[in-house]
């Protein structure tokens, strides 16, 4: 996809669904939101927080919707295997089936332990805090989606709990360690991507796509490659997606991700053997054994998003509803179905609304993609995932998808400069035109500085003439279009730094807004 027909997608966009409207929606369900919470905890005593914490998450949710959801299904829309509109319905359909299915009963309030609770002792003072944070992490979701930044929901809501309880309690309340592993998640999980992704890819180029008989090559190592899939899929939605349901260690996890492999090999196996005389020997062709399997990740993807984050993404309005029922502070809390719904529902409405913005940055902004791309992009996903959670590195699947993106770019951009036959080829003849086009120039001169009047001479410094004019175009036609194939593959650096310093200012940004609508509320409420 190119900028070309992103113009016109956002074009029709606009026409299908103007701003106002979107807009409009989104507010009718904020008030929907409002409506409900009111009409059920109206008769609970200080329940104007839990109100406004109602709103506030369900905003929060709209945002995650927009922003987050876009990794899960942006390779897959970029590679053309997935139309915006499926991208959407199946990615909703299951962000909520796993909120709702898979979400669990139980979560942190203050998000991997960043903050001490007990040093705040007044319930009230906790409740601004937890709303300062919801609030202060919805905001900066939304201006990141604004400019185009696929940035993490997760720091987003760090930065918030952080900022707000250093404006409750003071700096003493942070767990520094704790904050020291999430500013090294900036470089371990994009970096983590990026090098699984681009190792996928490589071995992808170099058995199937740089073999003479591509569909023999294709025959033998793509059913492998999706068996392997099935695998990292399945052990990754076991440990990450179902943790709640079941309790299973890495081992059981992947025998079982083992027999779903050897299942999955043997059906794709035949369905490619029997399909592979309507194959052709070409990149496209192969390019299309991959469509169902990133369809099958792109749900899998937006499955164990919505039951491992959706949970902690409403885990301040979850505690802000602890706080007043019980009028204590809990590290621990139950989440009403209520508020997983707010959450679930929340992401598939901004998802709906919003979410093709950064659908597109993810899929096809960066650098273009394909099928094989999209595919080593969504196994980097997985693994990555995997790998981190046996090391105990931290690391953000926002981060991991988008340096997975980066990695696919620029191994191509390798490949591109150090490895093309066709620059190779395209060098050695620019040299043999420049060479005789040098040749032809100095024979018409010598021609007409002989005898520009005798037949022979004439007829032949007519056709020099057009012979130079030829070498000449054809050189400017292929200093073009090589161009124009370099320019298409490179990662984009405009892209690059812009996502990169969202990465970063994130948590501090989203503290320092968060303490400044604590002390704000603080005045208010004082």
């Amino acid at each position: 996809m190119d900028i070309k027909t992103i113009e016109k997608i956002n074009k029709v966009t606009r026409k299908s669904m103007s701003n106002y409207t979107k807009f409009s929606l989104a507010l009718l369900f904020v008030a929907f939101v409002f409506i409900y919470s009111y009409a059920f905890h109206g008769n609970i005593e200080n329940n104007t927080f839990l109100i406004i914490g109602a709103v506030f998450g369900a905003y929060m949710a709209m945002n995650i919707g927009a922003n987050d959801v876009a990794n899960n299904v942006g390779p897959a829309v970029g590679s053309k295997a997935l139309t915006m509109m499926w991208a959407i319905v199946i990615a909703a359909i299951c962000e909520a089936g796993g909120a709702f299915i898979a979400g669990g009963e139980v979560v942190k309030t203050i998000k991997n332990g960043i903050i001490d609770p007990a040093l705040i002792t007044n319930p009230e003072i906790f409740i601004w805090a937890m709303t300062a944070a919801l609030l202060s992490a919805a905001i900066w979701l939304n201006f990141a989606t604004a400019v185009g930044a696929p940035v993490s929901t997760t720091h987003s809501i760090v930065g918030g709990v952080m900022g707000a309880g250093i404006a409750a309690a003071g700096f003493s309340i942070v767990n520094w360690g704790t904050m020291g592993k999430i500013v090294s998640s900036w470089i371990i999980s994009p970096v983590l991507g990026g090098v699984i992704a681009a190792g996928f890819l490589f071995f992808i180029k170099r058995n199937i796509m740089f073999k003479e008989d591509m569909v023999s090559a294709a025959k033998t190592f793509v059913p492998y490659l999706i068996a392997l899939m099935s695998w990292a899929f399945s052990t990754y939605l076991i440990l990450k997606g179902l943790k709640q349901l079941i309790h299973l260690n890495f081992l059981q996890a992947s025998l079982i991700g083992i027999v779903i492999a050897v299942i999955v090999f043997i059906f794709a196996k035949s369905i490619i053997l029997k399909n592979s005389a309507k194959l052709s020997n070409s990149r496209a062709s192969v390019n299309s054994l991959f469509n169902i399997p990133l369809v099958f990740a792109a749900a899998l993807l937006s499955f164990a998003h919505g039951a491992n984050d959706v949970a902690n993404a409403i885990g301040p309005l979850a505690a802000i509803n602890d706080a007043i029922m019980n009028a204590g502070i809990s590290s621990k809390v139950g989440i009403p179905f209520w508020v997983m719904a707010v959450g679930a529902i929340g992401i598939a409405v901004g998802l709906a609304l919003y979410g093709p913005k950064l659908i597109q940055t993810v899929g096809s902004e960066i650098t273009e993609l394909d099928q094989v791309r999209a595919f080593s992009i969504a196994m980097a996903a997985a693994f990555t995932v995997i790998v981190a959670s046996q090391l105990g590195l931290p690391v953000s699947s926002t981060h991991i998808a988008v340096g997975g993106v980066f990695g696919v770019g620029f191994l191509r951009e390798y490949l591109d400069s150090s490895e093309s036959a066709y620059i190779s080829r395209a060098r050695k003849r620019f040299k043999k035109d420049k060479k005789e086009l040098d040749a032809y120039e100095k024979e018409l001169h010598t021609l007409e500085a002989i005898d520009k009047k005798t037949k022979a001479n004439y007829q032949k410094i007519v056709a020099l003439h057009r012979l130079i004019d030829e070498k000449i175009e054809s050189a400017r036609e292929a200093k073009k279009n090589f161009k124009e194939a370099k320019s298409i593959k490179y990662v984009k650096r405009d892209a690059i730094k812009k996502i990169v310093a969202a990465w970063i200012i994130t948590v501090p940004a989203a503290a320092c807004l968060s303490a400044a609508v604590f002390f704000m509320i603080k005045g208010i409420m004082v």
